[in-house]
């Protein structure tokens, strides 16, 4: 499959955006499958809730720091040979998934599926930003999280049926098939890095290009905050299934169609924030999100020490929390590929990087501080929205830089 530049087309079509969908969507069917299953799974391989939660901060230190790899590669070679690669190393990851007889296994399995996971998203965002430009940029990523939100919204009622009826494994199945069809849809994917942007010197130059990414203040800014969002967001991710299934006592499919509600927020705040983005501006709204997940994140941890409204008072916050991510995700990721447009593939796979490495803290420190309640959960949100209300005075020092 050749990575030879050609220039994008002038026409982009629905299918090329909806491959595009799907790409940036495997982050999170690699998680939001088997949420549903993780007590089970938690049962079968002998393991604790906590070293369960560890299979997602296992997954995260993958995505995390191969996104410094991937991005520099997909500018110097191009977009298709390395989504194609990462393809192959997602399904295998995803078959060794599906064979794990320890809980050390699935997390190796889940490592190397991360490291294939991470080429698809992080490449499939800076194929935005070969296409699009400015305000347009953030549109359109807000259009096509938006259509990307459906997976996580369908995916743990998907893994609910499947766990109900052949078991976790098949869940895992589930994922090899998807990475084969989407090694076949790349006969339709269309190289977008134009060749003039190929780089003539070696990708060790590419490489070296983060030295000067990181004494950026106002990229740092959009990515921390950004970032530190994403902790906030792993700890509900690697906590609620325990909060809900095992403190709550809500079933399975229960826990599926809260978690399928804070989607069907995200799908809702992304669609505002396209519409609102050329008008308002992308760093006000992203100002706007952080601000909103500060004080509901407040209101959670509040909830939650006192156990006031129970499921509900558990449920209510954590949606608005969650939802803040149509407003903050997109915009601090256009924010900091608008700082240096012509290293989009580097950018991203930094920003990517502080997004998820951000996420392995989250994710972490709610299965160190597990303690069979939602408290270490909410607690940890809660930091993490101050922490990215502080980030974001980055972005302003940068700007009177």
């Amino acid at each position: 499959m050749s990575s030879t530049a050609t220039q994008p087309p002038t026409v982009h079509s629905l299918r090329l955006l909806g491959i595009l969908s799907v790409l940036m969507g495997f982050a999170a069917i690699s998680t939001d499958f088997y949420l549903p299953a993780m007590p089970t799974m938690a049962q079968a391989l002998q393991a604790p809730g906590g070293e369960m939660a560890w299979t997602i901060s296992g997954y995260l230190v993958g995505f995390s720091f191969s996104q410094l790899i991937w991005g520099p590669v997909s500018d110097h070679y191009g977009r298709r040979l390395p989504i194609a690669i990462g393809l192959v190393l997602f399904t295998l990851g995803s078959a060794g998934c599906a064979a794990a007889g320890s809980i050390t296994t699935l997390i190796a399995f889940r490592l190397l599926q991360a490291i294939g996971a991470c080429a698809n998203v992080v490449i499939a965002r800076a194929m935005v930003r070969d296409l699009y430009h400015g305000h347009r940029a953030a549109q359109m990523l807000s259009t096509l999280m938006t259509v990307t939100a459906i997976t996580p919204l369908l995916a743990p009622l998907v893994g609910g049926q499947i766990l109900a009826f052949w078991g976790w494994r098949a869940i895992f199945v589930s994922l090899v098939c998807v990475g084969l069809i989407m090694l076949g849809s790349l006969f339709f994917l269309p190289e977008t890095l134009p060749k003039q942007d190929e780089r003539p010197h070696s990708v060790l130059h590419a490489f070296s290009h983060y030295a000067h990414l990181i004494r950026r203040p106002r990229l740092l800014g959009y990515a921390c905050a950004g970032g530190c969002y994403y902790a906030g967001t792993f700890a509900y991710i690697s906590g609620s299934p325990f909060a809900y299934i095992s403190y709550h006592h809500a079933s399975s499919l229960l826990y599926a169609l809260l978690f399928g509600m804070g989607i069907v927020g995200i799908m809702t705040a992304n669609m505002i924030n396209a519409r609102l983005v050329h008008a308002w501006g992308s760093d006000r709204l992203l100002v706007m999100g952080v601000i909103i997940s500060v004080l509901v994140s407040l209101w959670l941890v509040a909830d939650v020490w006192t156990d006031y409204g129970g499921l509900w008072g558990l449920f209510l916050p954590l949606f608005l929390y969650v939802a803040m991510a149509g407003f903050i995700v997109a915009n601090s990721l256009s924010g900091a590929l608008h700082d240096d447009p012509a290293h989009a593939g580097t950018v991203s796979a930094m920003t990517g990087a502080v997004h998820y490495g951000s996420g392995i803290i989250g994710s972490g420190l709610v299965g160190l501080l597990a303690d069979t309640t939602p408290r270490p959960m909410a607690t940890i949100i809660c930091v993490a929205s101050l922490f990215s209300l502080v980030f974001l005075l980055l972005i302003r020092d940068g700007r009177k830089g």
